[in-house]
């Protein structure tokens, strides 16, 4: 059985078209959408993009998250959470597990599935794109950037700060797993 690669995605606009784009140039990937990220999608305007991936969509409708059970399957080798919005990352930090995409980590921790987790909040001041193509400037508060440094901590797990880290954790994590055929850690 080849393994694929799960990605999740939350209710943040922040790159969330740059991560679309990405996802369309890679194959053997499962889609996993909090319910905020659903709202986003459509609120942005970027469901043809998400379309256009080919990949598998699964939704948060669900209480317990049946989509999780996948990874007692043994069905991924990684897991992408990008974006991740600061509420998110709080929750995966402090070990909350009350979503998909919290249950998702949590439970690729707990089965040794690597992580690798874009960040929406990485600096005291940003640009994020807001719906209709508007930039506007973000001011992440001092607790979005603890949360971020401690999520940095967690084993099989790794942050990009932006998405060219992203991309290339993305790829070396591909080319290890298909070079070798073993999971390595990151």
């Amino acid at each position: 059985m080849q393994k694929r690669l799960a990605w999740a995605i939350t209710g943040s606009g922040h790159y969330l078209r740059e991560s679309l784009a990405l996802l369309q140039s890679l194959e053997s990937v499962d889609i996993f959408l909090s319910k905020a990220a659903a709202e986003i999608i459509k609120q942005y305007g970027f469901q043809p993009l998400l379309d256009a991936t080919g990949h598998r969509v699964y939704q948060d409708k669900t209480a317990s998250s049946v989509p999780v059970e996948l990874f007692y399957e043994g069905k991924y080798h990684t897991l992408v959470i990008s974006p991740a919005t600061s509420n998110t990352i709080a929750k995966m930090a402090y070990g909350f597990s009350d979503s998909l995409v919290t249950n998702l980590f949590a439970q690729a921790g707990k089965t040794r599935v690597e992580s690798i987790v874009f960040a929406c909040d990485t600096a005291p001041e940003l640009e994020s794109e807001a719906p209709r193509d508007n930039m506007v400037k973000v001011y992440p508060r001092d607790i979005d950037l603890e949360n971020v440094t401690k999520l940095k901590s967690f084993a099989y797990t790794s942050v990009a700060e932006d998405m060219q880290q992203l991309q290339q954790q993305i790829m070396q994590r591909l080319a290890n797993v298909h070079q070798t055929g073993v999971e390595p850690t990151l």
